[in-house]
């Protein structure tokens, strides 16, 4: 592994996505603007405001990056360039960690101005420490990054990889509990939710907003890194080496 060639790779990811001014808009501005709709939306219920906000917060990265990562992967696929990169004597962690560096520091940029938007201009009250949030947002991007390239492996098209947001990453937003909780749900639902990575994501979110820091916060952030260390190893898998 070499630092030079992970530093090309973070650089070129962080080129394209400058130059492509939507993917930034999708980044940088839409999570303030939903927050904001979000704070009219339960005006006069300031507690479920800052419930809601606070997680979505380091939500919003696992969902921006998982689809981003995915496309921008799969492009690089279908476009001949991770093939050509393959030629090179390039180590496949010099291109994973790349990838995860460019887009860890995307998350952490979206991440503060989503939390400067609500803490300084949307009343969010965060019982817990703010940088414990951040931290589990820029976690979660990296846990979306990580899925996103595994499955980008089976997907031919962008089309096809957009629809793995509906298919993968909707029903994971709908059981990790932040709409009902967990124990309320059905019992087949919630040993559903289990298996779900974004369930820990989200519980370590609720944790960190709430200031409940307990063991199971340990075990959220050990589920969490398990899963992205797992899905990088499976989308390593998928980058076959190339001969010139």
């Amino acid at each position: 592994m070499s630092a030079r060639a992970t530093l090309a790779t973070a650089r070129r990811v962080l080129t394209q996505l400058r130059r492509d001014p939507r993917t930034l808009v999708l980044l940088l501005a839409v999570p303030p603007l939903l927050l904001f709709l979000l704070r009219h939306v339960f005006a006069g219920n300031e507690a479920r405001f800052d419930r809601v906000a606070g997680t979505l917060i380091g939500l919003f990265p696992f969902v921006t990056m998982f689809i981003v990562a995915s496309i921008t992967i799969l492009r690089e696929r279908t476009t001949g360039t991770l093939e050509r990169l393959m030629t090179l004597p390039l180590a496949k962690a010099d291109l994973l960690v790349g990838y995860g560096l460019a887009f860890a520091l995307v998350a952490t940029a979206q991440a503060l101005v989503a939390a400067g938007v609500a803490l300084g201009g949307l009343g969010l009250d965060v019982a817990g420490p703010v940088w414990l949030v951040l931290v589990f947002a820029v976690a979660n991007a990296i846990l979306g990054m990580a899925l996103g390239l595994f499955l980008s492996a089976f997907a031919r098209s962008e089309f096809q990889a957009v629809q793995f947001m509906p298919a993968f990453v909707l029903p994971q937003i709908l059981l990790c509990g932040l709409f009902v909780p967990r124990d309320r749900m059905a019992g087949w639902l919630e040993a559903v939710s289990d298996a779900l990575p974004l369930t820990y994501a989200y519980d370590a979110l609720a944790r960190a907003v709430s200031d409940d820091l307990d063991s199971r916060l340990a075990l959220d952030a050990a589920a969490i890194t398990g899963v992205a260390l797992l899905a990088l190893a499976l989308g390593a898998a998928t980058l076959r080496r190339r001969t010139a």
